[in-house]
C-alpha cells in the first residue's frame, strides 16, 4: 500500500481528494490537510509515500513547499491554472493535475505514482550473501549501516542509534541528536544486523545498551523522559547480558 497524504486548503476539493484516494486499492489515506504547514507536522511524523497538493494555498503554496522538503514523497500537484504544469515538473512531480478533474483523471496520476512507487521499491539495496559461518551476531567490517528511508539511503553510525521502536511492519531508528529514521524492514531483520551490543527487550523494542541509564525489574531507562517496556519473554537474553557486565552482590 503506498501511504498517501492528500493537501487543498478548500474543503470541498480535499474532500474530493480523499474520496478519490479510497477508490484506488493500492493508495491509503493518511490524512487530511488544509495547510502546507499541517502537512509538513503530519510527515515529520509519519512515514508518507504519495502527496496530492494543491498549489495555490495560504501561508505556503504547494510547490514551495515541496521545495522546502529534504525528502520530499512522490507529488502530484492539483490546481486551477495550467501555467504551473511546467513549473510542476521542474521539481519533480511525478503528475500534474487541472481541476476540475474526474476520477477517471485522478487513476491515471495514481499508476504514475504506483509505477515510480514500485521502481523506488525495486532499488532497494540487496542484503549481501554471506557465506561465514553462523554466530550468535554477525561480524561487520565497519561501525556504519544503511537504512533505506524516505526514497533515498542513509548512513547511520552504529553508536548513535539509541534504541529502535517497532511500528507494525515500519521501524523508528531512534538517533542520538538527530530526527528518528523511520523504514520499512522487520525488525528480525535489524535485530540480525546490528551487533551484540544491541539487545531485543520486547517485542517493539531493540535497545543499545551502551546507552541505557538504568535497568529495573519491568523496564529500562534510556533518560529522564524515555521508559520502554520488558517483555516477559526477552529478560532471558537482557539479563544474560547483563551477567557478563554487572559487578556487585
Amino acid at each position: 500500500m503506498i501511504r498517501t497524504l492528500v493537501i487543498d486548503d478548500e474543503p470541498l476539493a480535499l474532500q474530493q481528494l480523499a474520496a478519490y484516494v479510497g477508490k484506488i486499492p493500492y493508495l491509503t489515506l493518511v490524512g487530511e490537510c488544509q495547510s502546507a504547514l499541517e502537512a509538513r507536522d503530519i510527515i515529520a511524523r509519519e512515514q508518507i509515500d504519495a502527496i496530492f497538493i494543491d498549489i495555490n494555498m495560504p501561508d505556503l503554496n504547494g510547490m514551495d513547499f515541496v521545495r522546502s522538503l529534504a525528502a520530499p514523497p512522490i507529488v502530484v500537484f492539483t490546481t486551477a491554472y495550467s501555467e504551473y504544469a511546467i513549473d510542476g515538473y521542474k521539481v519533480d512531480a511525478a503528475d500534474y493535475l487541472l481541476k476540475p478533474f474526474s476520477l477517471d483523471d485522478f487513476r491515471k496520476a495514481a499508476q504514475r505514482v504506483k509505477r515510480r512507487y514500485d521502481m523506488e521499491m525495486a532499488a532497494d539495496l540487496p542484503l549481501p550473501p554471506t557465506d561465514a559461518p553462523t554466530e550468535e551476531k554477525p561480524l561487520h567490517d565497519d561501525d556504519t549501516i544503511f537504512l533505506k528511508t524516505e526514497h533515498r539511503v542513509v548512513r547511520v553510525n552504529i553508536a548513535d542509534i539509541r534504541y529502535v521502536e517497532g511500528m507494525s511492519e515500519y521501524l523508528k531508528v531512534h538517533l542520538e541528536n538527530e530526527r528518528p529514521i523511520i523504514m520499512l524492514l522487520s525488525m528480525k531483520k535489524m535485530e540480525e544486523r546490528l551487533p551484540s551490543s544491541f539487545v531485543r527487550i520486547h517485542r517493539s523494542y531493540i535497545v543499545n545498551m551502551k546507552k541505557v541509564k538504568e535497568v529495573t525489574k519491568n523496564r529500562i531507562v534510556m533518560d529522564a523522559d524515555t521508559y520502554l517496556p520488558i517483555g516477559d519473554i526477552y529478560k532471558e537474553a537482557l539479563t544474560s547480558y547483563l551477567a557478563d557486565k554487572y559487578l556487585g552482590r
